[in-house]
């Protein structure tokens, strides 16, 4: 199971970014997409078929998992993140230094 899911609250650890939050929109093999984070420049070219003006867009990129952290709203700082299994048999998510539970 993967550490960070699509949805999650993230900051960034490295880069240019280093220390904004954003929400992941998609996550890929070791690869994750984060809103407004890693904004590159984009040309585009017209497509008056589809109705695309041509110009210069910001797009995100993705980033590396390893460079960003799930947030935890308690400390309001990056976290690690651990599996455990609850009395009831389910497997959640839990912040390692707390012991707080990700996964409701």
């Amino acid at each position: 199971m993967k550490r960070i899911k699509k949805g999650d609250q993230v900051i960034v650890i490295a880069g240019k970014d280093k220390g904004r939050q954003g929400t992941v929109l998609k996550v890929a093999d070791d690869r994750v997409l984060v809103e407004t984070i890693n904004m590159a420049k984009k040309h585009t070219k017209p497509n008056p078929m589809a109705g695309v003006e041509g110009g210069i867009v910001d797009v995100a990129m993705p980033l590396h998992i390893s460079n960003v952290m799930l947030l935890n709203t308690m400390t309001n700082k990056g976290d690690r993140v651990g599996y455990k299994t609850l009395d009831d048999g389910r497997k959640v998510r839990y912040f390692k230094s707390n012991d707080e539970v990700v996964d409701v």
